[in-house]
């Protein structure tokens, strides 16, 4: 008997025994159609979470911090100058694998209020920044303008507002029914009237579209008149600390020496203006050089620093760690659930593969008895168990992409889950294998029986 015939035979048992054969595969379609949608719901959560990792600037932007001296520099603690603007001008001269530099002097947005006629603004963060901070953090300016050297040279009054400072003073579009652009609008930020020269675009993640996509489907289920979809004011400025969409859009942002000056002014007891930075981010030219980079900002830094060691680089790389760790952890919970529900499956077939046996005892020793070997049997049982393991591998498949859909039901604000190869064939390929292993032993024991006993038996 030849393969082909032995898989022919085997079609045609699973074939007369429809039912059983259902019943039996039901285990592997579970385990095959778990595994590929967990495996898209865990693939559409990783591409949201590095979608927020990448809009706060990608994987090349360093932020230099400030760092409490070691301890053998104990007695240098209080020559510790911080981060200031020579540093800056120092990385710039002396640090060729640094691209983009990019200096902030944050204002305490808890104590500094923007308001326009009565309205207030719940801001991410007010701050003081370089043109370089467009390229560092990924922003875009829509409308308007970004600062010129003119407005850092004579600190002039103006700010670039995210839109979700606009929703909150202006109110949002679907509050007003338009797209209002602020530009040349007067807003007070700690008391000082500052001009609007320019807006960014709006930027939202997968899930918020998702979101107001929801909310528009259910106001206009329920009968809302057109014009738009109510919400609380601020849909862009809830509080969402930990979002980097949110942080985006609610963001202002004016010329550094403005803020150095009409803000920072007088800070010291002796009633000079406070030049410390809040931050200095850079930007990496290449990312396979990053210890070369490093090593150049660090060099660059002590020397500035006079030889203390006040300040550290704070990478992307404990998010991306933080992030492997997190899908790790779910991908090993999805292989274990997948696995028990495909090793269900294979038990199943093996009890169906010998109850086969059993019914075909006398049929079994008639082919032994006209000449077939047992290899040949032993092949005939295992094609069987392979072909009920990869059919119930394919129904799987199929009830995979209706699982997903499913879900996406379900949980329709969230991330949208990704159907990928990989799992697909990681999951054929481990029902084959179920279906191998699960049909070691019926066929051993089928291979084994004496055709005489065989022909006997009732």
């Amino acid at each position: 008997m030849n393969l082909y015939n032995a898989v022919l035979i085997g079609l045609k048992d699973i074939w007369s025994h429809k039912f059983r054969t259902l019943l039996t595969m039901f285990g592997i379609v579970l385990g095959v159609s778990s595994l590929v949608a967990m495996a898209a719901v865990i693939t559409g959560m990783e591409k949201g979470m590095k979608e927020s990792m990448i809009a706060m600037g990608g994987l090349d932007k360093v932020r230099i911090d400030d760092e409490d001296v070691p301890t053998w520099q104990d007695h240098l603690k209080n020559q510790s100058p911080g981060r200031r603007i020579k540093d800056v001008y120092a990385l710039q001269a002396s640090a060729p694998l640094i691209t983009e530099i990019s200096p902030e002097m944050r204002l305490d947005w808890r104590g500094t209020r923007v308001t326009h006629k009565g309205k207030s603004a719940s801001t991410s963060e007010i701050v003081g920044v370089w043109p370089a901070v467009l390229e560092m953090n990924l922003y875009e300016v829509e409308h308007g303008r970004f600062f010129c050297d003119l407005d850092e040279e004579f600190a002039n009054s103006v700010c670039v507002i995210g839109t979700g400072v606009r929703d909150q003073l202006f109110g949002s579009p679907d509050e007003t029914g338009e797209n209002f652009v602020p530009i040349g609008e007067i807003i007070n930020i700690g008391g000082q009237p500052f001009t609007i020269v320019g807006m960014f675009k709006h930027y939202e993640s997968e899930q918020e579209r998702k979101l107001k996509e929801l909310a528009k489907k259910q106001a206009a289920e329920a009968g809302e008149k057109k014009g738009g979809v109510k919400r609380e004011r601020g849909w862009s400025g809830a509080k969402k600390w930990g979002d980097a969409f949110w942080r985006k859009n609610n963001v202002i942002y004016m010329p550094l020496n403005t803020a150095w000056i009409k803000f920072r002014a007088a800070s010291n007891e002796d009633g000079t203006p406070d030049p410390i930075l809040t931050d200095i981010d850079i930007k990496i030219a290449d990312l396979d050089l990053i210890e070369q980079a490093l090593q150049q900002a660090r060099n660059v830094m002590l020397i500035s620093h006079n030889g203390i060691n006040d300040f550290e680089f704070d990478t992307q790389e404990n998010q991306i760690n933080d992030i492997r760790t997190r899908i790790r952890n779910m991908r090993i919970s999805q292989g274990v659930i997948a696995g028990l529900s495909l090793l269900v499956g294979g038990i199943g077939i093996m009890n169906i593969m010998l109850a086969s046996i059993n019914e075909r005892i006398r049929e079994i020793g008639t082919c032994k008895a006209v000449g077939a070997s047992s290899e040949a049997i032993f092949t005939q049982i295992i094609v069987e168990s392979i072909a009920v393991a990869m059919l119930g591998a394919v129904v799987g498949l199929g009830f995979s992409f209706v699982l997903v859909e499913l879900i996406e039901m379900a949980s329709p604000a969230q991330n949208s889950p990704i159907i990928t190869t990989t799992p697909m064939l990681l999951a054929v390929a481990f029902s084959a294998m179920v279906g191998i292993v699960a049909g070691l032993f019926p066929a051993y024991k089928a291979a084994g029986l004496h055709p005489i006993q065989a022909l006997r038996y009732e």
